[in-house]
């Protein structure tokens, strides 16, 4: 059985005035809402002559919040984080725990150091700096034409 709020004081033209009331608790539910939005953030991947660079777009978090795991040569980026909503009024309390949480997982090219690996969070991007090995950096010489 759900229990629908039905708001007497709100003044409304319809000609079933509880139908919008019942439209609005279904739709502005934290657990639709919630699971409407898109909660992995978008990373962008660049590669220079030393090294690779990934960054990630996570504004709103802390650097305590990112956990980094390098697996063989997978390298995986995660956030969990308890989230609480509680509402109170005169007659009954409302409490609603969620989690908003996400993973990112980059397979690391044949020519990346593990053992180099370096992280910082500013400004609301994750930068994760993965050096290259000496004999996959690209060599530049100049050729002669004979």
């Amino acid at each position: 059985m759900t229990l629908v709020k039905f708001n007497p004081e709100k003044k409304n033209n319809a000609l079933m005035p509880g139908f919008n009331d019942v439209l609005d608790s279904i739709f502005n539910d934290t657990f639709f809402s919630d699971r409407m939005v898109t909660r992995v953030p978008a990373a962008n991947i660049s590669e220079t002559a030393d090294h690779y660079l990934v960054e990630m777009a996570a504004p709103g978090l802390k650097k305590e919040d990112f956990q980094l795991n390098l697996e063989r040569n997978l390298l995986s980026i995660s956030v969990e984080q308890p989230n609480e909503d509680r509402e109170q009024r005169a007659n009954f309390t409302k409490r609603e725990y969620s989690y908003s949480s996400f993973v990112r997982s980059f397979t690391l090219p044949d020519g990346a150091d593990e053992n180099g690996i370096q992280a910082t969070y500013n400004d609301g991007i994750l930068a994760i700096l993965i050096p290259k090995r000496e004999e996959a950096k690209t060599i530049r010489r100049q050729i002669e034409i004979k």
